[in-house]
Order: C-alpha cells, then structure tokens, then sequence
C-alpha cells in the first residue's frame, strides 16, 4: 500500500460517517464515499497541494451526499410505509468515528446523531441544513469550515444551522446516559419476546411507545407506525410467534449504537433487522427493517414469505 492509498484508507470512516448520517442508506453513502475518495486520489496524483485532506473529502464527500440527497427525497415522497434507514451494525463507540481522545460531550453527540430518532428528524431538514448542522454539531467543523464546505457564506452557514436546531429541538432524543444500562434492559426485551413473557414485555415498554416497520412495499410490514403499549404489545408478540413458528433465529447485535437483534431464517439469511430507543428505564420506540434492499449488507438476505410458510 502507498501513501496515497494509506491516506486514503485513513480518511475513509471519516467520510462514511458523513455520508450515512446525511442520506440513512448503508449502500448509498458507500457510493459516494467511493466516488469522493476517487476524485481525491485523481486530486492527490496530479499532484494537488492540499492543506487539510480531512476538509478536502469532506467537502467533496458533502457534496455528493447533498445531490444523492435531493434524488433520494423525490424517491422517498413515493416509498411505501414507512421509511426508515438502513440498520448500521455494531456499537456507538465503534460507529461514532470520534477519538477516544475526544470530549466525552462530543463523543455522546457522535454515537446519539446515530440513532434513529435523530436521523429521523434529519428527514424534516433541507439538504444544506442537514450538512449544516452535521458538520458543526456533531462533527465540530467551525462555521468557517463549514461554510467553505457548502459553498454559502459563513453568515448564511450560521443562519441554516439555527433553522435547522429549531427544527430538531423538541424531538432531541433522550437516551438512557449508561450503555450497560441500555444493553441489560435489551436483552430484557427480547427475552420477553422470545419467551412469549407478556407481563415482563410491558412492564419494560413506555405508555406512548412507538413500533415502525419498514417492508418498502417488498415485504409485510406496518402500513403505519402504532402507538400505545397495548397495541405495540399485541403485534410484537403476534410477529414473533409467527416467525418462531417459521423457524426464525434472532442474533443480538447492536445497531445504530442502541440494542438490536437481527432476524434469520433457519439456514441463516437474513430477513430482518430491529432496534430500541431507551428512556428513563422503559422502551420508547421500536424500529424494525425488513425491506430485503435494506439488509444486504447484513449478509445474504432470505425469502421472509418462505420461512413463514415453512418452505425449509
């Protein structure tokens, strides 16, 4: 490996982790991470003197990300259900991109700007609010920086950020401060679930919890996200046993930094993917992806309706 390639490597997370925060799609921020480091590279070869590589790509990386952006949100206004993002595997610390070495406060602001209460109140923002409040909230560009990077005045940089705070404020998510904390109260869930444990289920799910289910229209899922912890109660339990009854497998992984479980089927694809939101001791939402194009990047990805139906 040279130094061009070194560099590069180095420089990759950085920009992943720009690139799915701003479009919530594993395989989308991959294309054009791919894209930004090749342009940087052709940048490095010709023989470029670039003063600040991270700025470089993630100037480059922003840019791309807000153009995928805006064609994603006209594919979006058709999707079917619910859109969520694609489950992103392993621990906030792993995810976050932040240094051990960074403030605690910004490392908190890392591995929370993961999750899928936070990424979903991204999808209230425009393209440059969201780059905006991305780079300087959680990735600490200063207003200059960020400012150079989106190509509008520092001013105007200021001004988008604020809209876009206001914008996110009221639906800041709140997490359970300790990850021990988070991880004894998952596996709590799913044990519950899995054991069919109807009175430890909904002692550990808020009175207001949110499930959302995201199928794409490929597979069955919730037309519509349902509130209230009867109801969430009823219909987890209705899935599990239906996918037990199938021979479902479920594998603890973390996802988006919260707890999570990945579902497969008895030969071990994957058919789908789910997640918590902790607060204050109790569930307050639940994801679940099962859009077989959002789970390719899980590993192989199984037939849900074949499983379900027993077809072993």
């Amino acid at each position: 490996m040279n130094e061009h390639e070194a560099l590069l490597e180095e420089l990759r997370p950085g920009a992943f982790a720009v690139a799915y925060r701003m479009l919530g799609s594993v395989a989308e921020a991959e294309e054009v991470v791919q894209e930004a480091l090749l342009r940087f590279h052709a940048a490095l070869e010709r023989g470029e003197q670039i003063a600040s590589p991270r700025a470089y790509l993630a100037t480059v990386t922003t840019r791309l990300a807000i153009d995928a952006l805006r064609s994603a949100r006209v594919r979006r206004e058709s999707y079917v259900g619910d859109w969520l993002p694609e489950p992103l595997p392993g621990s906030a610390e792993v995810l976050s991109s932040a240094s051990a070495s960074a403030d605690p406060a910004q490392q908190a602001e890392m591995a929370d700007s993961l999750s899928y209460a936070f990424l979903l109140l991204l999808e209230s923002l425009t393209p440059e609010e969201r780059a905006v409040l991305l780079l300087h909230d959680v990735f600490d560009y200063g207003y200059g920086e960020v400012a150079e990077i989106v190509g509008k005045s520092e001013d105007n940089a200021r001004q988008l950020a604020s809209r876009a705070r206001r914008h996110v404020a009221a639906g800041r998510p709140r997490f359970e401060a300790s990850e021990e904390r988070r991880r004894e109260l998952g596996e709590r869930f799913f044990a519950a679930i899995e054991g069919g444990d109807v009175e430890a289920l909904e002692a550990l799910l808020s009175r207001d919890v949110v499930l959302r289910g995201d199928g794409g229209g490929k597979v069955p899922a919730l037309a519509r996200a349902l509130q209230g912890a009867d109801r969430v109660q009823r219909t987890l339990g209705a899935w599990f046993r239906t996918g037990l009854r199938g021979g479902a497998k479920t594998e603890r992984r973390q996802i988006n930094g919260q707890p999570g479980i990945v579902i497969l089927t008895p030969d071990g694809s994957v058919v789908g993917a789910m997640s918590l939101e902790i607060a204050d001791d109790r569930v307050v939402a639940i994801n679940s992806v099962v859009n077989p194009d959002k789970l390719r990047h899980l590993g192989p990805v199984g037939d849900v309706r074949a499983m379900l139906r027993g077809d072993r």
